[in-house]
């Protein structure tokens, strides 16, 4: 008769951590990264449009938006910079506005460079 009770994964049944574990996240291709950062900028230019703001997210793209003072030339009186993986989830809403600025995730400047009230991107 066999020992049901024996398990080898009995383990993994009590560390619910185990699935949900970063590496256990699949991989994306840079392309795909690239596309959807283009296109959430696309998006929020849309959205908001004008030329008071700058959000950078290199390497993918740049875009300016927000109505406000226009600049010409250098920089924008208010720029926004995060890397790829920060914007993405401000955008999808995996990360509120507040916790990335507090986790020093986004390096923003200027008076209207809080786009708390344009993310996530529903």
């Amino acid at each position: 008769m066999r020992n049901w009770s024996a398990s080898h994964r009995e383990r993994d049944l009590h560390a619910p951590a185990a699935a949900t574990a970063q590496d256990a996240q699949p991989k994306v291709d840079r392309a795909t990264v690239a596309t959807a950062v283009r296109y959430s900028l696309e998006e929020l230019t849309a959205r908001a449009p004008g030329n008071s703001v700058e959000v950078r997210v290199p390497p993918f793209g740049a875009t300016q938006c927000i109505e406000g003072a226009t600049h010409r030339r250098g920089t924008p009186p208010a720029v926004v910079e995060v890397k790829p993986e920060v914007w993405l989830s401000l955008v999808t809403g995996a990360v509120t506005w507040a916790d990335a600025v507090a986790a020093g995730d986004v390096d923003a400047s200027g008076e209207r460079s809080d786009l708390s009230a344009l993310l996530p991107l529903d």
